[in-house]
């Protein structure tokens, strides 16, 4: 793991702007939470009053519905921050703990505004062109022949491992889409995740879970709805199935919340989206205290804009993690920003050949 490059104190001649933008999807999307169609997104530009041109870039990837951020001075707070950003831009961890994806939005364009304005936020072997990252096929929620059609498409396309949403459609008609795949891919060929979004009972969950465990999967993301911490805590306890705890990890945000959060529960995994959970540093704070549990852990990236796939992508390259992670989502939507990001197989790689849209 590596730790975030310490930050220059930065003169009250550095400006921010913020600027809205609507994200199309290809085709709505059914989640837990309902069928997406568009999704609101915000770039920040971190920039020297005299040099407009030359800016840090960031996004705030706000996640309506979902978000701790989505409430209602959120608006609010974005004016604060562009008309007095010398408040915020060298103690953001603190002024921005309550909006998780600001403070992400913010970090990443500080960071970048840091290195050389051109998106590399943290160069590697990746933003060299040279290595690429294991990520997971994402199966979007839907009738059984949509899923059954994007599960063989991932698998023509390459990937070693598929990650199902569940918990939109009969519970038995998933698990013999489940068992289809397991009749062709064993658990060797083939890696297996589930994620139900909180869509189970508790009272249901221990038989759901025994019936998924059979099926040698490798983990299931949020069974029951988040901030039910007993009722979770005796389903890890329990569980033939790991459990992987994901909408669990937002708006905890101190350290000792964290720590409470992860002895109370004790997880099997859990799942950083920085945008979720208040950028890379508190994610770091998260991997730390996972570690420290013996808790393992990925990356996933929520739906952003290449702007915010591309430093995730960078930042978790560094973290040298053995799992599969959850960076694939670039290529949803009609009006995306053009980036030198590209799936090759089941990898997600920067050429740096490759353009990205001016966003002057």
């Amino acid at each position: 793991m590596i730790s975030l490059q310490p930050q220059k104190t930065i003169n009250r001649m550095i400006k921010i702007s913020i600027k809205k933008h609507q994200l199309i999807f290809k085709r709505a999307s059914g989640t837990s939470r309902g069928i997406l169609h568009k999704k609101n997104t915000w770039f920040i530009k971190v920039f020297q009053e005299e040099k407009p041109g030359i800016f840090g870039l960031g996004e705030i990837n706000m996640f309506e519905g979902l978000s701790y951020d989505y409430r209602d001075d959120f608006y609010e707070q974005l004016k604060v921050l562009e008309q007095k950003p010398d408040e915020f831009i060298n103690n953001y961890g603190d002024t921005l703990q309550e909006f998780p994806a600001i403070r992400f939005g913010l970090e990443t364009a500080l960071q970048d505004y840091h290195q050389h304005q051109n998106r590399i936020l943290y160069p590697s072997a990746f933003t060299r062109g040279k290595e690429g990252i294991p990520i997971n096929g994402l199966i979007w929620m839907g009738d059984i022949s949509f899923m059954q059609e994007q599960i063989k498409q991932k698998i023509e396309d390459g990937f070693r491992c598929i990650k199902l949403k569940i918990g939109a459609v009969n519970f038995d008609e998933e698990i013999a889409i489940l068992k289809q795949i397991r009749q062709k891919f064993n658990e060797h060929d083939l890696e297996l995740r589930v994620d139900a979004n909180g869509a189970f009972s508790f009272e249901e969950a221990p038989q759901k879970l025994k019936q998924l465990s059979q099926l040698k999967l490798h983990s299931i993301e949020q069974p029951i709805k988040q901030g039910n911490w007993e009722q979770m805590a005796q389903l890890c306890a329990a569980t033939p199935l790991p459990i992987a705890l994901d909408e669990e990890l937002i708006g905890i945000h101190s350290r000792k919340q964290k720590q409470e959060m992860l002895t109370a529960i004790v997880p099997q995994y859990i799942i950083l989206k920085p945008a979720l959970v208040g950028g890379f540093s508190a994610s770091e704070e998260w991997i730390k205290l996972a570690n420290d549990n013996h808790i393992g852990w990925w990356i996933t990236s929520a739906l952003e804009s290449n702007i915010g796939l591309n430093a995730i992508a960078q930042w978790t390259f560094q973290l040298h993690s053995k799992q599969f992670q959850g960076l694939g989502t670039g290529q949803l939507f009609t009006n995306n920003i053009s980036s030198p990001l590209q799936t090759q197989g089941d990898e997600l790689y920067y050429h740096p050949s490759l353009n990205w849209d001016s966003l002057e």
